[in-house]
């Protein structure tokens, strides 16, 4: 379905990077209106945006009036996104001004409204603009909370537009819900785990797993695009960072167990869809361990790791926060895939678990998913397979229903 996309470009140097993001938009077959304020078009030129969307670009209310494009614009839209969004373009429609065309487009448009933010630091943080930003997330809007990173010269902090493609994901994901796309997580804090840890054997070989972490940073992704503050415990994932989510980045288990503990205090909710290792060796030898000549394998001495879903669960450091785990099984001589999910969840005191069945090795760096949602109480959610991300938007479902319960 051809979706009717409104690209707003504020006057910010991050405005080239706009360009990328329409690409990705008009790639996918949607129908771009590019819409730039005057300042916009001292960093990228109106040919670039027109050739790149194939449609004529105007800054001002008077350009083809009869048409009467500030109405228009906005009522047809199906999404409106604007990117960069500066401090001045967030103050403006927070105040409802319409002194050009893409500030009476944003007054007119009935369709979700994204805003990604950039601008220096100090700039970000000022009262002022987090004042505005408040006012447009309680009318709604999802604005995007900045990445950090380089920012104009040799600056760096919050303030940095988050990658295009991460922005393009986030936009999808509102789409793809349609109706459904609401903020119902707006001031929530959250915390999500990804990835699979590393226990290191010595200096190059680790004992690890297959996890990709993309279930973890699509859990991530769409909470950020229901409002929620996000905190991504990533371990050893190479994936993009995703729009408005703040990264931690670990290695080993216990420095997961570390960052998730920390984290949990203040969280209303934690997913650790992260795979920790089970196991960690006694000792880790300084040096690379050489082959014998003899062809005998070194004994390795293993010692259990934490169970931080087991931890964080039964030592609540919020009450009333939910609590939601993952289970990979695959079934054995003791019971069924459901069954010993079922039995991990009574043994870790989670309030959700998410189970899959990756038997022959399914799920692991797969953009789809199915899974069963167990709850504590006793009910199931089937989950048919899909792409990750709608799998993600079911757990947040069942998530937000316990914060409303």
């Amino acid at each position: 379905m051809t979706v009717k996309v409104v690209l707003g470009v504020s006057g910010g140097i991050a405005a080239y990077k706009a360009c990328e993001l329409l690409r990705r938009f008009t790639e996918s077959g949607h129908d771009v209106t590019v819409v730039p304020t005057a300042s916009a078009l001292q960093f990228v030129g109106a040919p670039t945006w027109s050739a790149l969307s194939g449609k004529p670009v105007a800054t001002d209310v008077w350009t083809d009036v009869h048409a009467v494009p500030h109405v228009h614009i906005g009522q047809q839209a199906d999404v409106v996104v604007v990117a960069p969004a500066t401090a001045d373009l967030l103050a403006r429609a927070a105040h409802g001004l319409a002194d050009d065309l893409l500030t009476n487009t944003l007054l007119t448009a009935r369709c979700p409204v994204v805003f990604a933010p950039a601008m220096h630091t100090e700039m970000w943080e000022h009262p002022a603009t987090q004042a505005n930003v408040a006012t447009l997330r309680e009318r709604g809007a999802v604005v995007i909370e900045p990445a950090v990173g380089r920012l104009t010269g040799a600056d760096t902090g919050k303030g940095r537009l988050p990658e295009p493609g991460e922005i393009y994901e986030l936009v999808r994901g509102l789409l793809d819900r349609g109706a459904d796309a609401t903020q119902d997580l707006s001031g929530r804090k959250v915390v999500v785990s990804a990835g699979g840890t590393r226990e290191y054997l010595d200096p190059v070989r680790f004992l690890g797993n297959r996890s990709s972490g993309l279930q973890g940073y699509a859990l991530a992704r769409a909470a950020a695009s229901r409002g929620a503050h996000v905190t991504l415990v990533s371990a050893n994932v190479t994936l993009p960072d995703p729009a408005g989510v703040h990264v931690v980045r670990v290695e080993t288990t216990d420095q997961l167990r570390d960052a998730v503990v920390a984290a949990t205090a203040t969280a209303d909710a934690v997913v650790m869809a992260a795979a920790p290792a089970d196991f960690r060796p006694t000792a880790v030898s300084e040096a690379k361990i050489k082959k014998a000549d003899d062809g005998s394998a070194p004994a390795i001495e293993l010692a259990q790791n934490p169970d931080i879903l087991a931890e964080i669960s039964h030592d609540r450091a919020r009450e009333g926060a939910v609590i939601v785990g993952f289970a990979a099984e695959t079934g054995d001589a003791t019971g069924s895939v459901l069954d010993l999910g079922r039995a991990k969840l009574a043994r870790k005191g989670c309030d959700l678990l998410v189970v899959n069945d990756v038997s022959g090795g399914a799920v692991f760096g797969s953009t789809d998913n199915e899974a069963v949602v167990l709850a504590a109480d006793g009910a199931a959610v089937e989950v048919p397979r899909g792409s990750k991300t709608a799998l993600a938007h079911v757990i947040w479902d069942e998530v937000a229903r316990r914060f409303a319960g």
